[in-house]
């Protein structure tokens, strides 16, 4: 549990890191803005998966503005905080059933699914710091030992 409890301590601080950049991003913002906004609203669809709540009504891709993500890095960092406060080691391999976009269930261990959120908002983070450096803006440093070490 220490493990992924470190894991989204370092999400919630790359989220923040990414957000303060777009807010001073000189070049062009919306596909960036699309592309963190799309990390974000994985965030609440696995969220709502974890909990047993019906995700398929939830936006995967929307078009809205940096003070929008504001508002959802926020709610982010609060709903995720309290998943991880009421989950205990015994929880991660727990088996939960859903759907995915597309209406086709699946089944995995939470520790997967904590897992996959991670990686996939590390990966998309990785894509907006190319398109940062294509716009002339400075790439964000979000390694995990940077975390750690600061």
């Amino acid at each position: 549990m220490e493990t992924i409890q470190k894991m989204y301590e370092h999400l919630i601080w790359a989220n923040k890191r990414i957000l303060a950049t777009l807010h001073t991003m000189k070049g062009e913002q919306q596909d960036v803005i699309r592309l963190f906004s799309h990390i974000l609203f994985s965030e609440i669809i696995w969220m709502a998966r974890l909990q047993g709540i019906d995700s398929s009504k939830l936006p995967l891709w929307a078009e809205v503005d940096l003070d929008f993500c504001d508002q959802l890095v926020k709610k982010n960092e609060e709903n995720i905080i309290s998943y991880l406060l009421n989950s205990t080691k015994d929880d991660l391999e727990k088996k939960i059933t859903y759907k995915n976009s597309k209406g086709i269930e699946f089944q995995n261990t939470i520790r997967e699914i904590l897992t996959h959120v991670c990686l996939h908002g590390h990966y998309h983070r990785g894509q907006i710091n190319s398109k940062l450096r294509l716009n002339g803006d400075e790439p964000v440093i979000l390694d995990f030992i940077h975390y750690v070490r600061t």
